[in-house]
Order: structure tokens, then C-alpha cells, then sequence
């Protein structure tokens, strides 16, 4: 049996992903941002603002989602529902945040816990939008709002099989576009959203052409579960992937240990100093695996357990050679070596508030985000050290901070903010 899982899927790039920091404004094309780890190379971003003071623009959303934006540019895309349980794809331009054009992709949003339909976030090439959302819609447009191709996966493969619904967002990598989908197996009666007649169910990676939107492969994932790789958590198992074909090259268990019959994952994995760092759930540990090996890997991969701070719901950042975890139940950012899983400092964050968005890294800070709408800006530093605190409001917030072009976006339950310079 599979259990319940919304965790992304994240590419493994060994040396390759020790790339130069450019000089120009960087982008946020996806998920977690520029280098796939909520980091950027932003420089002279703002430490402190107000509702009022240092907003560029503000742009009112028709919903709540905790997908964050995708920006390329001049061009910020944001997935959203509408108050009639439609499912929109919307394009904001950066310099004014005005709508340049808006597009119903689906229909039939429903929420469930803190998550609903259109939780994954959008990713662009720079030429190209591509959005998922959790009814199994999954389409591209370019960037003038022209559709250039739409599928409905749940119609292919069955609706999915997932509990808090689906949440996973979409990777592109080298000119290939992976979707995962981690799901239950049989379909349990409790999950009405899922029922289509069929109760089997096979929980996948899938590889499409950006172009066409037509598979180049798909490899079922299976339950008893330097080169490039995509990892995948999900289950008890982190597993990596070829990224040609979606063969596994090895498995490593030890997220499950208790053995947990219901139990699900929502943080992506997360590569580190050549570490994959996965988190299991609640207060189960952080585990840091060294990449390699074949087959199962379990009693020889892992090099440590963190269990101080949990991760539970909260994705970690990798920023300036650290790794920084986050527990949003217990307001406790923790700072660690991610080669040894030492810890290097720990602070509250000081608000007694539930953060469940993903930290970003940029400009010497890190900068957490609450559900209530407070945004902490921690220093990146050798100690813990708070240097603001805002309060947005606008709750439930559950988006993580893009950065791009020396602007902050930030997302709560009615409005995108843009922070910084007009």
C-alpha cells in the first residue's frame, strides 16, 4: 500500500549544479526557485516594509492557494481558483501588477485540510507556462495566453488517489517536463474525490515533451519499495530516477521506521552540499542520504538523523552552503551543516504562529513566512538572529516568498504583493 504523499519530485545535478551566480536580475521559474533549492542570488532586497510602505503594487487574486509564483522577467504567473470552483491559470505583469490575461484551465476545486485543487505551482522556460493542477488538468500556454496544449491526466490514469488532495508541482529540467504522482493503492472508500469505478491505482513518474505535451516515458513506481537524477519521496522510500528513461537506480528506506500504516510526506527533497535531504512526517526525522549505490541503499546511504527540528510540512533551504530547517508547528528555525547533520545554531522565530510556506534564501537573509501573514527576516549568519518583523495579514498564508528582479512577491489569501522597487 502507498501512503498518502504530496511531496514534489526534485533533480539531483552533482557538480553540475555549482553554477556561477549571474550578474543580470535572476528569475523564479518554478517551484523553488532559480537553483531548485529556494535559494537566489538576489542582491539588495528589502529587510523591512510595511502593507504600506515600500509596496510596489499590490494585485487582488479571485483566490486562496498555496502555490507560489513563477517569474520570468516581466511576466508573473499564479495559479488560483475562482469563487465559482474554477481553476485559473493568471499572467501579472511586473512592472504594474496589472492582469495581462487570464485563463480557466478547469474546473471543480475543493479543499480538504490546508490544501485544495490548485496547489502545485506553475514552471516556465522563459518561453512557455506549463500548469497542474489537482484534478489531473494539465496544460501549457506561451506568453501571450495562447493554449498550445492540454491534457487531463486523472482521465488517463484514473482520478487521483491521494487524501489532503494533490499538491506536487511540476519540474522542467533540460527540455523535458517530469510530473509525479505518488498516490494510495487500492483507492480507500473514505476518498469520494477519488472514486471513478476503478479502485487500482499505480503511483508514477511521468516525462513529457514541453512541445507537445506527449509522453516520452512513464515508469510505475512500485510500493515495496554523478550523473543526473530525479529524486522522488514518497511512501517509505526516497528513490532516484534516470531522467532518460525513469529506471531507478536505487531505493533507501528509513522515513517509515515505525511502520505507520497511514502516513503521508509533504516536503520536497532537497539537494545539499551532495547530500538528498528528505523528511518524513509529524515529528519523524530529517535524514540526510549520500547519493549512490544501487538497489537498496537503506544500511549504507544514510549519514544522519536529525530529529531536534522536524520538517513535517515545511520544505528545507539550502543557502550559502548551509541547510536551514524550519518546524512551523514550534516556530523554530534550525541552521546545520547538511555534509554531517551537525547543528550549527537554533532560534525561535518568535511569533506563535503556524508557518507552513518553504523559507527563501537571498541576499544574506532568509525569509519565513506564517500562515497569519507574518513575514520573519532572519540574517544568514553564524548565530540566529531575527532583523524584522511583518505583519501582512490576509491569512491563511501558505505560499512561499519569490524573489526576482530585486523585488519580493508574496502571496496571502487575497492579494500578490510585490516588495521592493517599482
Amino acid at each position: 500500500m502507498v501512503r498518502n504523499n504530496i511531496a514534489g519530485l526534485w533533480v539531483y545535478l552533482g557538480a553540475a549544479a555549482l553554477v556561477a551566480a549571474p550578474l543580470r536580475a535572476e528569475n523564479w521559474p518554478q517551484w523553488r526557485g532559480p537553483y531548485l533549492n529556494g535559494s537566489t542570488s538576489e542582491k539588495g532586497l528589502p529587510v523591512q516594509w510595511s502593507k504600506t510602505e515600500g509596496v510596489a503594487w499590490v494585485a487582488p487574486l479571485p483566490g486562496l492557494s498555496g502555490a507560489t509564483p513563477a517569474v520570468w522577467e516581466n511576466s508573473i504567473f499564479i495559479s488560483s481558483p475562482d469563487p465559482q470552483k474554477n481553476l485559473l491559470l493568471i499572467c501579472i505583469d511586473r512592472k504594474d501588477g496589472k492582469v495581462r490575461w487570464q485563463k480557466t484551465v478547469a474546473a471543480g476545486d475543493m479543499d480538504k485540510g490546508r490544501n485544495n485543487m490548485a496547489s502545485p505551482s506553475p514552471v516556465t522556460d522563459g518561453k512557455s507556462v506549463f500548469v497542474m493542477f489537482g484534478t489531473g488538468d494539465l496544460a501549457a500556454f506561451d506568453f501571450l495566453g495562447n493554449e498550445l496544449w492540454k491534457r487531463n491526466l486523472a482521465r488517463e490514469y484514473g482520478r487521483f488517489s491521494i487524501n489532503w488532495l494533490y499538491g506536487s508541482s511540476p519540474l522542467l529540467h533540460q527540455g523535458k517536463l517530469y510530473i509525479e504522482v505518488i498516490q494510495q493503492n487500492p483507492v480507500p472508500p473514505g476518498y469520494p474525490q477519488a472514486q471513478d469505478g476503478n479502485p487500482d491505482r499505480d503511483s508514477f513518474l511521468l516525462c513529457l515533451d514541453p512541445k507537445t505535451g506527449r509522453n516520452l516515458w512513464r515508469h510505475v513506481r512500485t510500493t515495496d519499495a554523478t550523473s543526473e537524477e530525479i529524486i522522488v519521496v514518497g511512501a517509505d522510500y526516497t528513490t532516484a530516477h534516470s531522467p532518460d528513461t525513469g529506471a531507478e537506480l536505487w531505493r533507501c528506506g528509513g522515513l517509515n521506521d515505525r511502520h505507520e500504516k497511514f502516513w503521508r510526506i509533504v516536503p520536497t527533497p532537497v539537494v545539499a552540499a551532495g547530500m538528498i535531504i528528505a523528511c518524513g512526517p509529524k515529528r519523524d526525522p530529517v535524514l540526510g542520504i549520500k547519493d549512490g549505490g544501487k538497489g537498496l541503499v537503506t544500511g549504507t546511504q544514510i549519514a544522519w538523523r536529525f530529529k531536534e527540528v522536524p520538517a513535517d510540512c515545511v520544505t528545507p533551504l539550502f543557502y550559502q552552503k548551509k541547510l536551514f530547517i524550519l518546524d512551523g508547528d514550534r516556530q523554530t528555525l534550525a541552521c546545520l551543516d547538511p555534509q554531517s547533520g551537525g547543528k550549527q545554531w537554533e532560534g525561535n522565530l518568535g511569533v506563535r504562529e503556524i508557518f507552513r510556506a518553504s523559507p527563501t534564501g537571498a541576499d544574506g537573509k532568509i525569509y519565513c513566512l506564517s500562515e497569519s501573514g507574518t513575514v520573519v527576516v532572519v540574517e544568514e549568519g553564524t548565530a540566529f538572529k531575527i532583523l524584522s518583523t511583518i505583519q501582512m495579514g490576509e491569512s491563511p498564508v501558505r505560499s512561499s516568498i519569490a524573489v526576482s528582479h530585486g523585488q519580493l512577491f508574496i502571496r496571502t489569501a487575497r492579494n500578490l504583493y510585490c516588495i521592493g522597487k517599482s
